[in-house]
């Protein structure tokens, strides 16, 4: 059947990509690779019928946090980012955009789902997707959720640690407040002035 081909061909791509998020070197491949995934899983999320989910992680992951992700990236100011070129991303780039334009149009071809053989369940007519959801996750899955949530403060709080790390001596060293300093500041320490005699 036509959504099984589209399952599977979904989840290899899925599986590649999370793959390549965890083994590439460059941290823009990586990024790219994430990238994949995430459109990859907005299309199974689409093929199960699941659009709210589809929505929300095109609108917050790929839309906000992959943004964060390579903000992240190029303020870590890493030798392999920013100085080998526009080209030389521009091919794995346009593949990435290649295979989420496909992955999309095949989704929502209706066409492809005119088969006797696939009847997709009838929902009611007040059924709303949302509140089915949110009573799942806030009630079996509250402790998933709150760990998931704990993860991810982990990692923020890494990726601001990093741009604080000691830098080579050759690189700018990372710029660090000073509060106290800051707080018995004088106005004579800051501003001079200079009388000039007018011309």
């Amino acid at each position: 059947m036509f959504e099984q081909i589209l399952f599977y061909w979904f989840t290899s791509v899925l599986l590649f990509a999370a793959v390549g998020v965890v083994t590439l070197r460059n941290p823009v491949y990586a990024a790219l690779s994430l990238i994949l995934a995430f459109f990859t899983m907005t299309a199974l999320w689409l093929l199960m019928e699941a659009e709210f989910l589809a929505i929300v992680l095109i609108l917050v992951y790929v839309g906000a946090v992959m943004v964060l992700f390579l903000f992240v990236i190029m303020m870590l100011d890493l030798k392999s980012v920013g100085r080998e070129g526009f080209i030389r991303y521009l091919p794995i780039g346009l593949g990435v955009a290649v295979m989420v334009a496909l992955e999309m149009i095949m989704v929502l071809q209706r066409s492809n789902f005119a088969s006797e053989r696939y009847i997709p369940p009838a929902a009611a007519a007040d059924f709303n997707n949302s509140e089915a959801l949110g009573e799942l996750l806030y009630t079996h899955y509250l402790y998933p959720f709150e760990i998931a949530a704990v993860i991810l403060l982990v990692a923020v709080i890494a990726a601001i640690l990093l741009t604080l790390r000691k830098r080579d001596a050759g690189d700018q060293a990372a710029k660090t407040q000073d509060i106290e300093r800051q707080v018995r500041v004088k106005s004579e320490d800051r501003v001079r002035l200079v009388k000039m005699k007018s011309e």
